[in-house]
């Protein structure tokens, strides 16, 4: 399975992104009010600088405290993003997420942002992809 399909599977494939100079605080909110996990850092909503989890807020919270509410995204996120494209393979994906320890991944094409996959979608890909291919071996064995 392709990450293209697993976006078409998503029932919202909007990525809500924000800019680098939003505070701890806000973006805290945004994640709350939307009940998502992640933010991708953007200027133009487009090119993705960073990415945000509500565990980088937690980690910080829990290491300094209240005060780096106050501190912009930009301070705390991770830039070093893993990315993928629409082309790449589900097992693939699934893979980098497991050993990278990350549940959210930009697919990013030609430095525009397109779309966010998190490893809730991928699992969930792959089980339909392999009870898909359960029912066909069972219909094959039976003679259907």
């Amino acid at each position: 399975m392709l990450v293209s399909q697993i976006m078409k599977s998503k029932s919202d494939d909007g990525v809500v992104t924000s800019p680098p100079s939003l505070l701890i605080s806000e973006a805290a909110a945004i994640l709350s009010e939307k009940r998502i996990g992640t933010l991708v850092i953007s200027l133009d909503g487009k090119a993705p600088l960073g990415i945000l989890s509500e565990r980088d807020i937690v980690r910080q919270l829990g290491k300094e405290g209240a005060g780096c509410l106050t501190m912009s995204v930009d301070k705390l996120m991770t830039t070093k993003l893993v990315t993928c494209r629409r082309d790449d393979l589900a097992e693939k994906i699934l893979e980098q997420m497991t050993e990278g320890r990350f549940r959210h991944m930009p697919v990013v094409e030609d430095g525009v942002l397109v779309g966010l996959i998190s490893l809730g979608d991928v699992v969930k890909a792959r089980l339909t992809e392999l009870s898909m291919e359960k029912n066909a071996l069972e219909g094959m064995i039976m003679g259907h």
